[in-house]
């Protein structure tokens, strides 16, 4: 891999907005990493891709947030003309798949960590989901 590949791999973090990325090409593996900046205004014609970032929490009683743990894209249904893994009012136990994020090319499901029921969902499938950012809201089962 020569230097101009790598400014191309570079540019094209900056401009999706990623803070990593590896790529493998010939038994050779380069990882590049930044510090992600400030958002800047999108220039006129260009694409943006939308990424939704941690919300601040709104009190309700007995609820819990079950956050995403990292950047990627959000999944509702394990397939694309699948059935959703929860709907809106859905009760769910402690280990139930509620989604998955995709994240460099794996796909990590999202569990919940106790019994619930499905009050909100938070993001929007196939949406860019960062660290953090609240994926569901789910009243406690008393």
């Amino acid at each position: 891999m020569n230097e101009g590949d790598i400014r191309k791999y570079a540019a094209l973090m900056a401009e999706l907005g990623l803070t990593g990325l590896e790529v493998t090409e010939n038994d050779r593996v380069v990882r590049l990493e930044r510090t992600p900046a400030a958002p800047a205004a999108p220039a006129r014609g260009s694409e943006t891709v939308q990424v939704f970032a941690p919300q601040p929490a709104a009190p309700v009683e007995d609820s819990v947030e079950v956050c995403s743990p990292m950047v990627g894209v959000f999944y509702t249904a394990p397939a694309e003309n699948a059935e959703p893994f929860v709907k809106v009012g859905d009760r769910v136990r402690k280990g139930q798949t509620l989604c998955i994020v995709e994240a460099m090319k794996l796909m990590n499901e999202i569990m919940a960590e106790e019994d619930g029921e499905i009050l909100e969902i938070c993001a929007e499938n196939g949406q860019v989901v960062d660290y953090g950012c609240r994926l569901f809201r789910l009243k406690r089962q008393s």
